[in-house]
């Protein structure tokens, strides 16, 4: 059998049936793109480690469809994943005699640099939005404040939100793909792991910002278009970035309003496992090691009004 007969068979009957609809768009997706033209051709049991080696150091070196250049490692590692489950079932199965691709070797993946909003900057942003007409960039303030990400405030609906307790609920989460005609559709499923979904304290500032949206918004999304229609994420982030540019700040992904969230919790001395829990993170040494700047910072802050003290 031809790895690229096996893939459609794997997708369908083995990964689809089992994951989130977002996992197998995604695996679906990279197969298309990559996988299926430099290797699905081939007969399964020609499928050696030195090739598979090979494919992945070249989509390292100028797998970029667009650029030519090279994929980003986390890209890398996704095509990885697709292989190696894929030629693991196949095993499993006995379409094939051995398994073989656990010898890929990965690339190294540089840490991703945290980037947030300076107070100043934070400022700007919610007086903009605050005097503005555009009510669906509430939505912003309500990451500023509650450290949600792009998937869950979009997925959230007022069925979530419980007004009267201050509380959100995080049921649920959406992203951007295509349906099985490949048209371009919004896909919800849930949050993105176990500890993702959570209740999140709501402060009360941002109670009667939520207020005035539910007046104002129309059911069931907290945040919508005008007509009340679900927003796609690509087009919400592009809304706050030409939000950045109208207000001569620096360009960041929307991603830095979660790590402004949780920045300025730990300023203001929350420790470090209720922000892990109101994050969603699996565990807090996941926020100690993503936040350790922050905190280091926090720390001299603390240790720096502690000698005013003393001297």
């Amino acid at each position: 059998m031809k790895y690229n007969e096996w893939l459609n068979e794997w997708l369908e009957y083995y990964v689809k049936p089992t994951s989130k609809q977002k996992t197998y768009q995604r695996y679906r997706e990279i197969v298309a793109s990559h996988v299926t033209e430099k290797l699905g051709d081939m007969e399964l049991s020609e499928i050696t480690p030195l090739i598979l080696q090979r494919f992945i150091t070249e989509l390292s070196y100028s797998g970029n469809l667009k650029t030519g250049e090279g994929l980003a490692p986390n890209s890398v590692n996704l095509n990885i994943a697709v292989i190696q489950n894929s030629l693991k079932c196949a095993y499993s199965i006995g379409q094939i005699s051995e398994y073989t691709a656990s010898n890929i070797k990965r690339p190294r993946i540089k840490e991703k640099q945290i980037t947030c909003f300076t107070k100043a900057e934070q400022k700007k942003i919610e007086q903009a939005i605050l005097s503005g007409k555009k009510k669906k960039m509430y939505g912003v303030l309500i990451c500023l404040y509650t450290g949600l990400r792009i998937g869950e405030l979009l997925a959230l609906e007022w069925s979530d939100v419980d007004l009267r307790r201050e509380l959100i609920y995080v049921r649920k989460t959406c992203c951007d793909g295509k349906d099985g005609n490949g048209n371009f559709t919004r896909i919800t499923c849930s949050p993105k792991t176990d500890s993702s979904e959570r209740c999140v304290p709501v402060p009360k500032q941002l109670i009667t910002v939520l207020k005035v949206m539910k007046k104002s918004g129309i059911p069931p999304y907290v945040v919508s278009s005008y007509s009340g229609k679900p927003l796609y994420v690509r087009a919400y982030q592009r809304s706050f970035q030409l939000l950045l540019k109208r207000l001569n700040i620096e360009r960041k992904g929307f991603h830095s309003l979660r790590h402004t969230f949780a920045t300025r919790a730990l300023e203001c001395g929350m420790d470090v496992k209720t922000l892990s829990e109101i994050l969603g993170h699996k565990s807090a040494t996941v926020t100690l090691n993503k936040y350790v700047h922050s905190m280091q910072e926090h720390k001299k802050a603390m240790m720096n009004k502690l000698g005013k003290m003393l001297f």
